[in-house]
């Protein structure tokens, strides 16, 4: 049968899938920095905020409407602002046309909960030179960087900076630069812009909060894999999605209101967007809309590393339920069988 009601109505279904991927990304950081060491690691997360950045960043501007506003506070109005939407808390404030401050403030989004105890550094610092160092360069304005002023993994009350336009074009070296010490001017959170409630209703906003989280991971997976090489990402991918599909298996369920293995695996999928049937221990996935438009890019490994997240949410329900990796059905298509089974059982579960 297709799951017939969309998915805000069935328990929370873009609220759980926006969940477990949130938790993925930040376990997938940690377990690189365990596993392939802190320089990898940031390389891995430079390259991420980078493909993020040249993929949203401009189409950003334009569809929040700061397209027209100087180069230094539209940056800082798009951090806030599309921050705001995927549930992370950030502010800014604009001293001047050509300085204007963003502010991240704790608890930090990406390093979730007692992770932020176990990241390094230099993550935090390649994630602004994937991204926020770069900002002038698609906008074709060689003047503007960014001054980081202080980060919350060093103890910091915040990761903090400001987009300066600066008088001469600045050299790869300078478009981010460390200064701390220097505070960030006080901000009325009450004077902060909102995004109007007609243009962005509450299921628009449940979408965005849930394509935040997806984002990540779909450009995290292919550079993971790319640096790695596609064996090693598999590992990785698969390991840390089983720990993390177990470790918010109760949380994921509550959201889906449901303990039905089938429903469960169903209704993750149709919340990341996908066409979805549930036939007894059978689904079909007619789309992969998670990775869509990177199928030059798709690998089997890719599929088979991610399914550890729906693993580790169903086996803690049931530790004889075995998952089996997807069947492409017709070759050429973004479709796919999963198959549930009991320990012993291979046509039921």
């Amino acid at each position: 049968m297709a799951l017939s009601k969309p998915m805000d109505a069935r328990g929370g279904g873009y609220g759980a899938i926006g969940e477990l991927l949130h938790r993925y990304l930040t376990g997938l950081i940690l377990a690189m920095v365990v596993e392939v060491g802190t320089e990898r690691s940031a390389k891995i997360v430079k390259s991420l905020f980078r493909r993020q950045q040249e993929e949203r960043f401009l189409p950003g501007l334009q569809k929040l409407g700061l397209a027209e506003e100087p180069d230094a506070v539209a940056c800082a109005k798009y951090h806030y602002l599309s921050n705001h939407l995927g549930g992370v808390s950030v502010v800014y404030v604009a001293e001047s046309d050509s300085k204007a401050w963003v502010k991240y403030v704790p608890p930090r989004w990406i390093f979730d909960g007692a992770a932020i105890a176990g990241i390094p550094t230099e993550i935090s610092r390649a994630m602004l030179w994937g991204w926020h160092a770069n900002n002038g360069v698609l906008l074709g304005n060689p003047c503007l960087g960014f001054v980081c002023t202080g980060q919350t993994v060093d103890a910091m009350p915040g990761l903090e900076g400001y987009y300066i336009q600066e008088q001469e074009p600045l050299p790869p070296e300078k478009r981010l630069r460390f200064r701390f010490g220097e505070n960030c001017p006080p901000i009325v959170v009450e004077n902060l812009p909102t995004l109007d409630s007609d243009d962005w209703p509450a299921e628009r906003r449940a979408k965005a909060a849930r394509n935040y989280s997806m984002d990540y991971i779909r450009n995290l997976v292919p550079v993971i894999s790319e640096e790695l090489g596609p064996i090693v990402a598999q590992g990785l991918l698969r390991r840390t999605g089983r720990k993390i599909g177990m470790q918010y298996s109760s949380v994921v369920r509550e959201k889906l209101g449901t303990d039905n293995p089938g429903e469960i695996l169903a209704g993750l999928l149709e919340a990341q967007g996908d066409v979805v049937t549930l036939d007894g221990n059978e689904v079909t996935q007619e789309t992969w809309r998670l990775m869509r438009g990177l199928e030059a890019e798709s690998t089997p490994e890719w599929m088979d590393g991610i399914s550890g997240l729906w693993e580790g949410v169903l086996e803690v329900l049931d530790p004889e339920i075995r998952l089996e990796l997807p069947e492409r059905l017709d070759s050429g298509d973004d479709r796919f069988l999963w198959r549930l089974s009991r320990l012993g059982r291979p046509s039921s579960y």
